[in-house]
């Protein structure tokens, strides 16, 4: 009983209701829509990584920091053609090559 009363899960589970109010359902749908609206971006004409929430650039930069500005600039290339939308430092970044 005692190592009851000091487990801290006891006091936070206590604290929270056995069922989920009828309201919070509907916010929780409304948050992650909203959430989903504010991440959308407009798809681009030019190819490349697609943004995803900011993951592409991130994968982006990587790939250009482990592999170097001129393999990863033939990476894109062979991948999606001569003109391609990558993103170095955050900054949408364009190669053109042929």
């Amino acid at each position: 009983m005692v190592l009851e009363t000091l487990n801290p899960v006891h006091y936070i589970t206590s604290l929270v209701p056995d069922t989920m109010p009828v309201a919070t359902v509907p916010v929780l749908i409304l948050m992650c829509f909203l959430f989903l609206i504010w991440n959308h971006e407009e798809t681009s004409s030019i190819p490349g990584p697609g943004y995803c929430m900011g993951i592409g650039p991130l994968i982006s930069h990587g790939r250009f920091l482990w592999m170097g500005v001129g393999n990863a600039c033939n990476y894109y290339n062979k991948t999606y053609g001569e003109f391609v939308r990558v993103w170095i430092s955050g900054e949408e970044t364009f190669i053109i090559s042929k």
